[in-house]
C-alpha cells in the first residue's frame, strides 16, 4: 500500500476533541492527514507531518469527515414530481404515493435499477457523502425485495430490508397475510443480502404498520440475524419511538412528533434519533425540535431520506442548513450529527471522524471553514476527496 500526505488543510474537523480544540468537532488549523491505503495513518499539524509516498495539497481548503447518510431509499424507478407539486398546493401526505414507486420499480429491469442506483450514489459522493445506507421497500414481493437488496449490496455494506414499508394494494384486505409474507418467505430471501431490518410503524397511515405488526417484523428480523431500525413518529404521535427503545434498535428515524415520555426514553437509551429535515421541507410537516433532543442528552443523527416521494434530495449540506435554520442545531452540532452521529446510528466507529485507524473518508470544501456548509446554502462546496 502506498501512503499519501494530504496537506494544505486550512481547517480540519477531526471529530475527536482530543485531537483539536477540545470541541466535539476537534478542529485543527493548518493540518495534515496521512492516508495509508483505505485508512488514516496520521493526523496533526502540517509542520509535524511525516513523509509519504505521495502528496496532495488542498490549498487552504477545509476538510471534514465524509458525510454518513444513514437513511436513504435509492433503489427505485419512476417519478413523483406531480405528487410533490400537489403537496405544495395543500394535499397531505399519508404514505399512499409509495404504490406509484412500487409499480415503476417492479416494472424496471435489473440494469435499469442498477444504473439509477449508481447515478444516485455518484450524486451523493459529489456532495461529500462517503457512506450511505440503502433500503429496499419499493418491490414488496419476495423477488423484488431480494433484487433491490442484491443491487444495493453492490454499492454499500449498509443495506436494510424494508419489506414492511407499506402494505401493497394486493394485500389491502389481507394485512395478516402480508405480515406473514414479510416475516417468512420474504425475510428468508432478503436476510442474506441485508444487515438491517426496518419497519414503517405509523398508526396514522392506513398503508403502514401498527405497533403489534411492527414488533412481529422486527423480532423476526432479529431472529434471522438482522439488526433493527424503525421509521417512527413521522405523521403523528405513535408507538414507534417506544418500540425502538424497548427492542434496542440502533436508530428511530423521523421523530417529528414526540411526547415527553418519548424524549425521556431516547435520552435513557442507546437508540439514536435520526432527523430527516428534507422530509419536513418536502411535505410541509412540522419541524422536529432538535434543540430539545440534544439538550436532553439524546444522540442525534442527520440524514437525507433520499426517496422519490417525500424528499428527493441527496444533499447532506442541504440537510445541515435546514437543521440549523429550522431545528435549533448549531452548525457544529449539525455537522457532528451528519458524521459521528450518523455513524453511531449505523453502529460504526470507523467512519464519521478523521482519526488514526478510521477509514480515509475525507470530504473537502471549497471554503476555509465548515461553517460555510450552512453559511452558503445551495452552493456546491463539498465533495468526497478521491485519493485513488
Amino acid at each position: 500500500m502506498s501512503t499519501t500526505l494530504v496537506t494544505g488543510i486550512g481547517e480540519l474537523a477531526t471529530g475527536d476533541p482530543a485531537l483539536g480544540d477540545g470541541s466535539a468537532l476537534g478542529l485543527l488549523s493548518d493540518a495534515a492527514v496521512v492516508v495509508d491505503g483505505d485508512h488514516v495513518a496520521w493526523v496533526g499539524p502540517a509542520r509535524l507531518a511525516p513523509d509519504a509516498d505521495h502528496r496532495r495539497d488542498l490549498g487552504g481548503r477545509a476538510v471534514v469527515p465524509g458525510f454518513v447518510d444513514s437513511h436513504s431509499h435509492l433503489v427505485f424507478a419512476g417519478d413523483r414530481a406531480a405528487e410533490f407539486a400537489a403537496r405544495m398546493s395543500g394535499t397531505p401526505y399519508d404514505g399512499g404515493g409509495i404504490a406509484t414507486s412500487v409499480a415503476a420499480t417492479r416494472a424496471a429491469t435489473d440494469e435499469e435499477l442498477r444504473g439509477l442506483l449508481a447515478a444516485r450514489v455518484a450524486e451523493m459522493r459529489a456532495q461529500g457523502t462517503t457512506t450511505v445506507e440503502v433500503k429496499s421497500g419499493y418491490g414488496l414481493t419476495v423477488e423484488d425485495e431480494a433484487r433491490a437488496l442484491r443491487l444495493a449490496r453492490e454499492v454499500t455494506a449498509e443495506t436494510t430490508f424494508l419489506g414492511a414499508h407499506v402494505v401493497p394494494a394486493e394485500y389491502a384486505d389481507r394485512r395478516e397475510d402480508y405480515v406473514a409474507l414479510v416475516t417468512g418467505p420474504m425475510l428468508q430471501a432478503c436476510a442474506p443480502h441485508a444487515r438491517w431490518v426496518d419497519v414503517f410503524c405509523e398508526p396514522h397511515s392506513a398503508h403502514a404498520f401498527t405497533a403489534d405488526e411492527a414488533r412481529e417484523v422486527l423480532l423476526a428480523g432479529r431472529a434471522a440475524g438482522l439488526e433493527l431500525r424503525v421509521h417512527g413518529n413521522q405523521l403523528g404521535h405513535g408507538p414507534g419511538v417506544q418500540l425502538a427503545v424497548e427492542l434496542g434498535a440502533a436508530s428511530v428515524d423521523h421523530c417529528t412528533y414526540l411526547t415527553d415520555a418519548d424524549v425521556d426514553a431516547l435520552a435513557g437509551s442507546a437508540t439514536v434519533a435520526t432527523l430527516l429535515p428534507g422530509v419536513e421541507f418536502s411535505t410541509r410537516s412540522p419541524w422536529p425540535d432538535g434543540r430539545r433532543l440534544l439538550d436532553t442528552g439524546v444522540s442525534v443523527a442527520l440524514a437525507t431520506d433520499c426517496n422519490p416521494g417525500t424528499c428527493y434530495s441527496s444533499s447532506v449540506p442541504f440537510m445541515l442548513a435546514l437543521a440549523v435554520r429550522e431545528m435549533g442545531l448549531t452548525p457544529a452540532e449539525a455537522l457532528h450529527a451528519a458524521t459521528a452521529g450518523s455513524a453511531k446510528a449505523l453502529r460504526r466507529n470507523d467512519i464519521g471522524r478523521v482519526t488514526v485507524g478510521s477509514r480515509a473518508d475525507l470530504t473537502v470544501l471549497d471554503a476555509p471553514s465548515y461553517l460555510h456548509l450552512v453559511y452558503r446554502p445551495g452552493v456546491p462546496l463539498a465533495r468526497a476527496l478521491d485519493l485513488g
